[in-house]
């Protein structure tokens, strides 16, 4: 069963992150994802996407239980699909609006940051990246994307504190653009996604090059380097006992 599903209506295909109750992150949802990215390129008749999730949560971030049982060769393996679908996202071709239904944090809060435009429900739901809490890093792409987002000083205060921010923090910092009431998410975003897959193709395309395509070079560039440093710290007895500590309580 995939744990992504894509709909398509009126040029809009709404990507919809689907894995369990909080949708956390592991190989095989980055594989759905790439997969249903691929089919979502190859409809010429889709202009723009939604991203998002289901219920209470966007994604609380990668299933760090899973995660501790692969041997460090498997680890680079998925870390290392994951940097290509973070940059793949940021590169798309179309215009990717994330309609932030509830909780995006540490992985989760990555899925959005390569998007166009982020939408959140007002309520109880937290916004960061709390890596350094859990006693690990963060890629080198994403951490590019970030200060993308929200310049390098909010980039520096966001990574160095770990919160978890509520919705009006995360939209003063730059992590969301937009807050609306939970029942208004799905048109808001509909409506800025058919705002954006309006736009003339060609201009979108050459734009996306000219603002983001120095970052995505730069990401290529150095990525190895930050994955590897990346999995060095992920296997610190520090963080090993932090990240084995939350795999108890869960």
């Amino acid at each position: 069963m995939s744990t992504t599903i894509v709909t398509v209506d009126d040029g809009i295909a709404t990507l919809t992150l689907a894995h369990g109750k909080v949708n956390s992150i592991n190989e095989t949802l980055v594989d759905d994802l790439d997969k249903s990215l691929d089919r979502i390129e190859q409809d010429e008749n889709v202009r723009a996407v939604i991203l998002t999730g289901r219920e209470k949560f966007f994604s609380f971030g990668f299933d760090v239980p899973e995660l501790l049982t692969l041997s460090r060769e498997d680890l680079v393996r998925f870390f290392t699909k994951h940097t290509a679908l973070l940059a793949r996202l940021f590169m798309f071709d179309r215009p990717i609006v994330a309609a932030i239904n509830g909780h995006a944090t540490a992985g989760g809060c990555m899925l959005i940051t390569p998007c166009d435009y982020r939408i959140i429900a007002s309520g109880k739901a937290r916004v960061g990246l709390n890596e350094i809490n859990l006693g690990v890093a963060v890629f080198g792409g994403s951490a590019e994307m970030l200060r993308y987002c929200v310049g390098n000083r909010n980039a520096e205060r966001i990574l160095n504190e770990g919160t978890l921010y509520t919705v009006d923090q995360a939209r003063e910092l730059g992590l969301v653009d937009q807050v609306v009431e939970p029942e208004e998410l799905t048109t808001t975003a509909t409506a800025k996604a058919k705002e954006l897959g309006n736009k003339p193709k060609a201009a979108y395309r050459a734009i996306r090059k000219l603002t983001r395509g120095a970052i995505a070079e730069r990401i290529t560039e150095s990525e190895q380097t930050a994955l590897d440093m990346f999995v060095e710290v992920w296997f610190t007895p520090e963080a090993q006992e932090i990240l084995r500590s939350l795999d108890i309580r869960k």
